[in-house]
């Protein structure tokens, strides 16, 4: 007990800061749903870190909140996801998210090779890039053992093109004549970030005076379920590579070091939410708490980035970022017309 209540005594200050952070980011990014709370808490965080000086007193806490709290909001995910549901009426668009994912992803590799990249950064762009921006890249980065600015890293390039695919697709979706089925795959499969479907999906009614914010937003939850093989595949891979390690220095490695049962947490998450049917009065709190943990993780390493050296390292993750997104929308519209949708 008194170890518990010392953990809590020393976690409190960096924990407490972190929800001061949170808070005016949160409400920032409903009232500007494009950027999304989250990108308001990276930023809030790396301004603050000029001004308050990171000692040991705030630390246990910021690093607690965006190690265990980001895996927590990982967890309470998975009540948002009810496999029936969401495959029963996302079916139509998987040809279309198989391949983009794939080909975001090799994409990604390609370049990794080619630009001799760093190898965390490039997996957290490719995954978040091809399957749903900032909560793939918070399933995957405990999972490949990123640190706070190779977040940040990531989270700040997707939100580069989360921002342009927002802005630009409603009027791209009426220049290539998508209908609105079109239009709702389209923004489903080729925006990264469900806060920036939403937005185009949205802008898009007003338009148009459609509904393709809940088809758009199908599709999307479809597609999140993505996370969960690339997340275990990420894990074996890891796994192996650790394993292989441990031998050849002669060592060992633990098991429960490396397998990521958060995420198995997120899965049984999912399957409760499917097997009891749980209503949306259940589900939807948690969803909300969830995207505010995330925003608060956010906060946490926004606070720990330099934001100097962010700048000056970001040139090569754009460039990654800016190719997956090509790619993805370019596959998209070619499944479209291969299919006969569009």
């Amino acid at each position: 007990m008194r170890d518990i209540m010392r953990q809590i005594k020393d976690r409190s200050a960096g924990i407490l800061l972190c929800l001061a952070i949170a808070v005016p980011a949160w409400l920032l990014g409903k009232w500007q749903p494009v950027i999304g709370g989250p990108v308001f808490a990276i930023l809030i965080g790396m301004c603050l870190s000029l001004i308050i000086k990171r000692d040991e007193a705030l630390q246990t806490g910021v690093k607690y909140t965006s190690k265990k709290i980001l895996q927590y909001a990982v967890i309470l995910l998975g009540f948002g996801m009810n496999f029936t549901d969401i495959l029963a009426k996302g079916k139509q668009s998987l040809p279309i998210i198989i391949s983009t994912i794939t080909v975001s992803l090799v994409i990604a590799f390609v370049l990794f090779k080619l630009m001799k990249m760093d190898g965390k950064i490039s997996v957290l762009v490719g995954v978040g890039s091809s399957i749903c921006g900032g909560s793939a890249i918070a399933a995957a980065a405990p999972v490949i053992d990123a640190d706070d600015e190779e977040i940040a890293q990531a989270i700040s390039v997707i939100f580069l093109f989360n921002v342009i695919a927002a802005l630009i697709f409603p009027s791209l979706g009426v220049f290539l004549g998508l209908d609105n089925e079109g239009f709702g795959l389209f923004a489903g499969t080729a925006i990264n970030d469900t806060s920036s479907v939403t937005a185009a999906a949205a802008a898009w009614d007003g338009i148009h005076g459609s509904n393709t914010l809940e088809s758009a937003t199908i599709v999307k939850l479809t597609r999140t379920l993505a996370i969960i093989p690339i997340t275990l595949g990420l894990a074996v891979w890891k796994m192996k590579k650790t394993k292989k390690k441990g031998a050849d220095a002669g060592g060992t490695f633990k098991l429960k070091k490396i397998v990521p049962f958060f995420i198995l947490y997120f899965v049984l998450a999912s399957v409760l939410t499917t097997v009891f049917s749980l209503p949306s009065a259940v589900t939807a709190p948690i969803k909300e708490l969830s995207k505010f943990f995330i925003v608060m993780a956010m906060a946490a390493i926004g606070f720990n980035t330099n934001i100097v050296k962010l700048v000056k390292t970001g040139g090569k993750p754009i460039f990654m970022g800016f190719c997956c997104w090509i790619g993805i929308v370019s596959v998209s519209l070619a499944m479209q017309k291969l299919l006969g949708i569009w």
